[in-house]
């Protein structure tokens, strides 16, 4: 019982952390999200307050590359999704200009509106029209240059323990049709420290670790390689969360 009491008040803590960060830079936030040509910037604050937040209530991220990264080229990146901690760490992982694209419903929200109106790519997945709307803005951002990230679960799954869930197939088709590489990253432990956004099993201080793995290259593939290259990430994925121990849950 005080375990949990414990885990409820560092939960809330953590989002007093968010929040407050959130309205400190609020008024970067706001200038630097009026033009495109200033999104680089904005990324760069979202960085910092992504490290802060964490960090002042103890969380951290440790990043385990299979070999460097370029990242002055565009990439579509694959993680999987078991904690809105996931966000930040894809905010400080990527160290040039890019864009989520996440559910519709991040539009309206207080923190994540003003991202998902400017840089961020909402999307219904219910409306043909919405998919095929984000995913031609999408397209447009990544031949200017800008990292797609994606999360291919398509959300958080319910399930507790998390399982790695099936992934949609949109942004690997999106990688063959531009022959944008793919770069696959694996977190097992995340959702130990806060899984979903924490109001049920609240959260605790610890490290994050997330295993990047070099970029999947799409020159020499066509559009019927798709479900190929969507099973080769998910295999790459899946056995990491093996390795690291989390067989029990991510089976």
């Amino acid at each position: 019982m005080m375990k949990m009491i414990l885990r409820k008040v560092h939960v809330y803590l953590y989002v007093i952390s968010v929040a407050l960060g959130y309205f400190i830079l609020w008024p970067f936030f706001y200038y630097f999200s009026r033009k495109p040509e200033r999104y680089s910037t904005l990324n760069s604050f979202r960085r910092i307050w992504g490290l802060v937040s964490s960090a002042f209530v103890g969380i951290f991220y440790r990043f385990e590359y299979e070999q460097p990264i370029d990242w002055s080229k565009p990439y579509i990146i694959c993680p999987n999704h078991t904690s809105n901690l996931d966000i930040s760490a894809m905010c400080i992982l990527i160290k040039s200009n890019c864009c989520f694209m996440g559910k519709q419903e991040l539009e309206e929200g207080l923190v994540t509106g003003l991202f998902f109106r400017t840089v961020d790519i909402p999307v219904n997945r219910d409306s043909k029209m919405s998919s095929f709307r984000a995913f031609k803005k999408a397209s447009e951002k990544l031949q200017e240059g800008i990292s797609l990230i994606i999360f291919p679960e398509g959300g958080i799954s319910d399930h507790y323990p998390p399982q790695l869930g099936s992934f949609k197939n949109g942004p690997f088709r999106l990688a063959i049709e531009l022959k944008i590489p793919i770069i696959p990253v694996a977190s097992a432990n995340t959702w130990q420290i806060l899984w979903d956004t924490g109001t049920k099993h609240g959260s605790r201080p610890g490290l994050c670790k997330f295993k990047v793995h070099k970029p999947i290259e799409t020159a020499h593939m066509n559009i019927d390689d798709a479900d190929a290259l969507r099973d080769r990430v998910f295999d790459v994925m899946n056995h990491d969360l093996r390795f690291e121990g989390a067989v029990s849950t991510f089976a």
